[in-house]
């Protein structure tokens, strides 16, 4: 997991660690139940968190993203992708909350 794991998520984790237990081991089921690799995997639920236009979602596929290896050019692509399925403006949001992780970055 990440280093940069939210405060809210930590703090939810303390109060809840049975129901993060149990998320995090469906989590790793379902990543594990089929032929994509780590790189597809991540870019995916990228794409699924643009679509249900949740910034946290976006935000947290970001932070792990990097934290996986993959580029700033990845991802702002995978984003780019979304533009016709969701449209402009959730697609300029997905983006915008993506590059508020990106400038910090190295790449």
């Amino acid at each position: 997991m990440s280093d940069r794991v939210p405060e809210v998520y930590e703090s939810f984790r303390d109060s809840y660690p049975d129901l993060v237990d149990a998320f995090e081991a469906l989590s790793a089921t379902a990543h594990n139940a089929g032929p994509l690799g780590q790189r597809s995997r991540r870019l995916v639920k990228l794409g699924i968190s643009i679509g249900a236009g949740s910034q946290g979602g976006v935000r947290s596929q970001v932070r792990k993203a990097l934290d996986e290896g993959l580029t700033a050019e990845d991802i702002e692509h995978a984003i780019l992708l979304s533009t016709t399925t969701v449209g402009l403006p959730q697609m300029i949001a997905a983006w915008t909350w993506a590059r508020s992780l990106l400038a910090n970055t190295d790449q």
